[in-house]
């Protein structure tokens, strides 16, 4: 009855068991902050929904038996009380389950159905399925009991608060498989074992891992649970993503914001090109008439309210450096006019009139939502996107030529430089980067680490102004990475979002901007302590900057990505390196 997986176990309580493609996962948090005494199917369609709730029960008494959870990449398992359910993937949309001296309740995990809410249970007189049909997710739970299983229900066709539920046993074990379906589809039959299901789970991991993690165990020893965080989370078309997309987690974060993507996008670059070119166009393909990109998108809904910064002119420089092969000429071609549409957005719709320099609205836009930096204003010119508007623009330029489109590639490098030179004359004190209303003119300061974003112009910094940003960067750091707010700060918050702990995109960028700036050694020891944390203490969505503690969502793609992209440079300066010496 043993089936073993490969690959990295981990805990169901921080990362939920799902698969590449799949919609939904198996897991106990059901809700954000919010964990369940049971596992339940938690689906993503239309929001995260938990649907149904597994309990396994003592085959004796059908008293709850007291499991324990197992999980590796392709099995799932609950075991105890001399007995054993195991769970694994046949498909994206489809779970088979096994027991052995140990029955299984589905149980719906709203208990009241009303008219607009809750989970209908019948059984389908065409295939003899029974069937739990989620109003919250629009979609049908169909479970197909199969070799020794006895089915047993409760409350088929109830409404109301009527108790419905079903029960999978079986004397010698017994199969069963649940499928998420639309409406309706052709009965069930199973063509594969259990085992060869498993073994062609591993499978699908493996050639996952071995495209985006092939590290050193030694250098990377995180990379592999960095790579089961990304697979695991990555769904297929549906809804308004119209191509497959990594979500930023399978858990409440389950959305594509624009600018997470960016990050899974340079992970994915090497190993799965194609992958990681969907990923970086996920937003533009619903990239509005300004020219603005939506706040988010996920199965069901696209969001407008902010918007995010222009760090993809970064983006896709570094992507191309990273790709094993160039797109060819339509491709880019449907880059440059995205990418350009992208950029008049934030040189029309959010400059004022008789300005220079572009503005926020709301600390959202920046996609550090609550930093100190917006204390004093929440609209605001900032360096941080004059920074980044500059590298768009670069790129822009840059395209432009390659396309043969020389007079806009030579428009668009005068307005780089012109939007630095602003930055410089408006923005910069002689000592630190400063922001400004843009209805008042009015400056203000902020121990924030976005006020230290400008780094990312790199190479292009005055030697004397990169020299004091690396000075205050460094002061950010402490022996797990960089915090957002200074330690110092009476502003500092242990848990306080993007006023304290510390984030993985922030990480990159000011690596990547100290590293192109000259200051090696600082880069090197930022890469080396943001990856001691995950390595430490997984991919939460961000960290306490002086325990070092996960926060937050505990399987956050964005932070595996940026893991995976630092520990692989590492490695390759090292690779290279042992070249040179040799």
């Amino acid at each position: 009855m043993t089936v073993t997986s490969h690959g990295p176990a981990f805990s169901l309580q921080e990362i939920p068991f799902s698969h590449h493609g799949s919609w939904f996962d198996i897991s106990p948090v059901v809700a954000q902050h919010t964990q369940a005494p049971d596992l339940h199917l938690v689906s993503h369609q239309n929001g995260m929904h938990p649907v149904l709730r597994l309990v396994p029960l003592h085959p004796g008494t059908g008293d709850r038996a007291r499991t324990g959870w197992d999980a590796a990449p392709a099995v799932l398992t609950w075991r105890g009380d001399g007995g054993r359910i195991d769970l694994t993937y046949e498909s994206a949309d489809t779970v088979r389950l096994r027991g052995q001296d140990l029955d299984l309740m589905v149980v719906p995990a709203a208990a009241d159905l009303t008219s607009f809410s809750g989970t209908y249970f019948h059984r389908d007189p065409v295939d003899g399925s029974y069937q739990f049909t989620s109003y919250e997710t629009g979609r049908r739970y169909r479970i197909t009991p199969l070799a020794g299983a006895v089915a047993e229900s409760v409350g088929l066709e109830g409404l109301g608060g009527a108790s419905r539920r079903l029960t999978l046993s079986g004397p010698d074990g017994w199969e069963a498989a649940i499928e998420e379906i639309d409406s309706a589809r052709a009965p069930y039959a199973a063509r594969d074992g259990f085992p060869a299901l498993v073994h062609r789970g591993d499978r699908s991991f493996r050639d996952f891992a071995d495209a985006v993690a092939a590290l050193p165990a030694e250098r990377a020893p995180a990379a592999e649970l960095a790579a089961y965080v990304l697979w695991s989370a990555t769904v297929r078309p549906a809804g308004f993503l119209r191509r497959p997309a990594v979500l930023m987690s399978k858990h409440w974060m389950d959305k594509v914001w624009s600018w997470d993507h960016c990050f899974n996008a340079l992970a994915l670059a090497p190993g799965l090109p194609d992958l990681a070119w969907d990923q970086f166009h996920l937003p533009f393909d619903h990239q509005d008439e300004t020219g603005a990109l939506p706040d988010s998108v996920t199965h069901s809904e696209v969001l407008y309210n902010f918007v995010k910064p222009p760090v993809h002119g970064w983006t896709l420089r570094r992507l191309r450096d990273r790709l094993p092969r160039q797109p060819g000429p339509d491709r880019l071609r449907e880059t440059y006019r995205r990418l350009k549409h992208w950029t008049d957005f934030w040189l029309v719709a959010r400059t004022a009139p008789d300005q220079a320099l572009p503005h926020y609205q709301h600390g959202n836009d920046s996609g550090w939502d609550n930093a100190t930096t917006f204390d004093a204003h929440r609209v605001l010119v900032t360096a941080d996107l004059a920074g980044f508007l500059v590298l768009q623009l670069a790129e822009l330029a840059e395209l432009g030529k390659e396309l043969g489109l020389t007079d806009e590639a030579e428009r668009y490098l005068r307005t780089a430089e012109s939007v630095q030179t602003a930055l410089f004359e408006q923005l910069w004190s002689g000592s630190r980067f400063r922001a400004r209303s843009p209805h008042t003119g009015e400056a203000s300061t902020s121990r924030s680490l976005l006020d230290l974003m400008p780094i990312v112009l790199g190479e292009r910094l005055p030697r004397e102004v990169s020299d004091r940003l690396a000075d205050r960067i460094a002061s950010h750091l402490t022996p797990y990475g960089l915090a957002t707010e200074h330690p110092d700060s009476p502003h500092y918050e242990s848990d306080g979002y993007w006023r304290g702990p510390i984030w993985a995109p922030s990480t990159v960028l000011i690596e990547d901007g100290l590293r192109r700036a000259g200051h090696t050694g600082l880069a090197d020891e930022v890469s080396r302590r943001f990856r001691g944390l995950c390595e430490r203490s997984g991919f939460a969505e961000n960290f306490d900057a002086l325990t070092g503690e996960g926060l937050r969502d505990r399987a956050y793609t964005w932070t595996a990505s940026s893991y995976l992209l630092l520990a692989d440079d590492h490695h390759r300066r090292l690779t290279s390196a042992g070249r040179a010496v040799l």
